[in-house]
């Protein structure tokens, strides 16, 4: 059911995810294709703020920080295990893997390497931020207009 909360979630988390996404692009490994990277990010982003962010509003204050931050990492959670299976997809058609547990070992490592990508200061700050002033702004609007 749609609702004011859940709309601006929708929006606030797909704009963090983008956001965040634009921020890692220069730490990637020099000649990595960006492809759709922004726009993956960005639709982790809004399905976070709908399905988790959104559903969440009218609790307190100290609530709304807390689940604003738990979107930020559902949402890191989520872009980094997809672009670490993608990674792997991709290798295992090249027959770089001899099975297909190695195969998912290296998903596994993959996803560690992608995780330490964020571990830089301007990226850090946005989520946490961005995950702070989501849940607050995702609470005023519930309290508004819920």
């Amino acid at each position: 059911m749609p609702t004011a909360p859940k709309l601006a979630a929708f929006f606030w988390y797909a704009l963090v995810g983008w956001f965040s996404a634009q921020l890692v692009i220069p730490y990637l490994p020099e000649g990595s294709q960006v492809g759709s990277l922004l726009m993956i990010s960005a639709g982790f982003g809004a399905f976070v703020g709908w399905t988790f962010a959104g559903g969440r509003a009218g609790d307190s204050m100290r609530a709304a920080y807390g689940y604003g931050l738990t979107a930020i990492f559902l949402l890191v959670l989520y872009c980094v295990f997809y672009f670490s299976f993608e990674e792997m997809l991709r290798r295992a058609m090249r027959k770089r893997y001899d099975g297909p547990m190695q195969a998912l070992t290296s998903c596994v490592v993959l996803m560690g390497d992608n995780f330490l990508l964020l571990f830089k200061w301007d990226i850090l700050i946005v989520l946490i931020f961005g995950g702070l002033f989501g849940g607050w702004i995702v609470e005023k609007v519930g309290r508004k207009w819920s």
